[in-house]
C-alpha cells in the first residue's frame, strides 16, 4: 500500500504560497496522475480485499432478514419505471407507494428494471404488489450490495491519498462496515450506500482540487436524491468562493460560466423531459410532499420531537389542573404520535413547513460566514458536517436515515484531531442508537446491539489511540 507524505503548512516551500492567500494542505497533499473518473491504479492489498469479501459475506448472510415497506417501495419503482411510458412515471397511483425521488434514480431504476425482467418478469409487474418471493429478495439486495461498490472505491480513493494513511484506513473501513448503512441498506433496504459513494466522490475531487468536477458530482447526486440539497449551502459558497473567485474577491467569468453551464447541463439532462412535457409542477409535488407531516412515522431524535414531547406534556398539565388555555382539539389525537400524517399541536402554536426552512437557513448562515471567509477543504468538511447536522436538528420530516449526512463528513475529520474525534466517536454512538427503533423485530435485536458494539469497540479504541492528546 503506497504511504503520502503527512502534509501541512510547514511542508510546503514559502515562495509557492501567494500573500494573503488561504492555504487548503489538501491541494499541497501528494497527488496521484489519474483522471477523476479512473477506478485507483493501486492494487487491492491482501488486507483490503479481505475486508471486501468479508463485507460482502456479511451483507450475504443478511439476505433473508427483516425487510420495511421501502422493498416494496422500490421493486414498485421497478415495475413503474419497466411497465409505463415516461410520461406516466409520476403520475401513477397503482400502488400507495408512488415514484418521489428525482429523475436520476428514476433512470437508475428503469436499468435495474431491464436486468429484473431476466430474472423474474413478475418482478416488474405492475399490478403484482407486494411480490416478495425468493426471486425479487436476491435480486433487489445483490444490486444494493453491487452499488454499493462505488462507496468502496471511494473510500479507497481517499486512502490512497490520505495526509494520515494509518488513520484514514481505519475511517474507510469503519465506513465500509458502518452500522447505518446495514441497517438502513442491508435490512430495512434501500440504496444510501451508493449514493453516499457519489457524495464521496464529490468531496474527493475538492480535496484534489478538481473543483468543477466536484460541483458536477453534486448536482448528479441532487437528481439522484433530493435530501442532499441540505448540503448544498456549503457546496455553493466553497465552490463560489474557491474556484469562482480569486484570492482577492474577483470573480472569474470563465470559471463562474464552466460551472454554471455545467450544472445547467446536468439538470436540464434530468428534469428536461418532464419540462418538456409540462410535468415539472407534477414532479416537484412527489418530491416535496409538505403535507407529510413535521415528523416522520419514527420520531428522529431532533428539536421538533423535543418539541412535540413538551406539547404533549403541555397537554396533560392543562388537563390535570384545569387551566384556561386554548387546546387544539385535532391536536389531541394528532398523527405525531408515530403515525405518518400532519402533525397538528395541541397546545403549543403548529409548525409550518417554512418554520422549519427559516431556522435550518439561519442556523447555516452561521458557519457559512466561516466558510466564506476561509474557503479551504477543512472548513468545507466542516460546513457539510454542521449543514448535515442541522437540517436533521431542524428540518421538516426528518428521518432518522437522515443523520448519516452528517456522520459521514464528520468521519473525514475524525483522524485530524482529537476534538474532532471526541465529537464523532459520540455522534456515531448516538445516531447509530437512533436507529435501532428501524429494527423492531425479534430476529433482528442481537443482530443491531452485537453488530454495532463489535463495530465500535474496533473502531473507536484503535483511532482513540492514535489521535489521544
Amino acid at each position: 500500500m503506497s504511504t503520502s507524505v503527512p502534509c501541512s503548512p510547514k511542508h510546503i516551500p514559502p515562495q509557492t504560497i501567494p500573500e494573503n492567500e488561504v492555504v487548503n494542505v489538501y491541494e499541497h497533499a501528494p497527488q496521484h496522475e489519474h483522471r477523476w473518473w479512473s477506478w485507483p491504479r493501486d492494487i487491492l492489498t491482501h488486507s483490503e480485499a479481505d475486508l471486501l469479501f468479508l463485507s460482502t459475506a456479511l451483507k450475504l448472510l443478511l439476505f433473508p432478514s427483516y425487510r420495511s415497506t421501502d422493498f416494496e417501495v422500490h421493486r414498485n419503482w421497478l415495475a413503474i419505471t419497466h411497465s409505463l411510458p415516461i410520461s406516466q412515471w409520476y403520475y401513477d397511483t397503482t400502488s400507495e407507494w408512488t415514484l418521489d425521488y428525482p429523475p436520476f434514480f428514476a433512470y437508475f431504476e428503469k436499468v435495474l428494471s431491464v436486468l429484473a425482467a431476466y430474472v423474474d418478469p413478475a418482478i416488474v409487474d405492475l399490478h403484482n404488489l407486494d411480490y416478495d418471493t425468493w426471486s425479487v429478495v436476491t435480486f433487489q439486495r445483490t444490486t444494493v450490495i453491487l452499488t454499493e461498490l462505488l462507496l468502496g472505491a471511494a473510500l479507497l480513493r481517499f486512502l490512497r491519498g490520505a495526509v494520515h494513511p494509518s488513520r484514514q484506513r481505519l475511517l474507510s473501513a469503519s465506513l465500509l462496515f458502518h452500522p447505518g448503512f446495514i441497517i438502513i441498506d442491508h435490512i430495512h433496504f434501500q440504496y444510501n450506500g451508493f449514493l453516499f459513494g457519489i457524495l464521496l466522490w464529490s468531496i474527493l475531487m475538492a480535496r484534489d482540487g478538481k473543483k468543477l468536477a466536484s460541483g458536477a458530482l453534486f448536482a448528479i447526486l441532487l437528481n439522484f436524491k433530493h435530501i442532499y440539497m441540505y448540503l448544498g449551502p456549503a457546496y455553493f459558497v466553497y465552490l463560489l468562493r474557491s474556484y469562482c473567485m480569486s484570492a482577492s474577491g474577483q470573480i472569474l467569468p470563465a470559471r463562474f460560466i464552466s460551472l454554471a453551464n455545467t450544472v445547467i447541463l446536468i439538470f436540464a439532462i434530468s428534469l428536461g423531459p418532464f419540462i418538456l412535457m409540462g410535468q415539472l409542477p407534477q414532479l416537484l409535488s412527489r418530491l416535496f410532499p409538505f403535507t407529510r407531516g413535521l415528523n416522520h412515522a419514527y420520531w428522529a431524535p431532533n428539536a421538533w420531537a423535543l418539541v412535540t414531547a413538551v406539547d404533549r406534556v403541555l397537554l396533560r398539565l392543562v388537563n390535570l389542573f384545569d387551566l384556561d388555555i386554548a387546546v387544539n382539539d385535532q391536536g389531541i389525537a394528532s398523527t405525531s404520535r408515530g403515525l405518518v400524517g400532519d402533525t397538528v399541536f395541541a397546545v403549543i402554536p403548529n409548525v409550518k413547513p417554512f418554520h422549519t426552512f427559516l431556522v435550518t437557513l439561519c442556523l447555516q448562515m452561521v458557519y457559512m460566514i466561516k466558510l466564506w471567509r476561509i474557503p479551504t477543504f477543512a472548513s468545507f468538511l466542516n460546513a457539510l458536517t454542521l449543514c448535515g447536522f442541522t437540517s436533521f436538528m431542524f428540518g421538516w420530516h426528518v428521518h432518522e436515515k437522515a443523520i448519516l449526512l452528517a456522520l459521514v463528513p464528520l468521519s473525514l475529520l475524525a483522524a485530524d484531531s482529537y476534538a474532532y474525534f471526541k465529537t464523532w466517536m459520540i455522534a456515531s454512538i448516538a445516531g447509530t442508537f437512533s436507529l435501532f427503533p428501524l429494527l423492531f423485530t425479534p430476529a433482528e435485536i442481537p443482530i443491531k446491539m452485537i453488530y454495532s458494539l463489535v463495530w465500535g469497540l474496533m473502531t473507536f479504541c484503535p483511532l482513540y489511540k492514535q489521535v489521544y492528546e
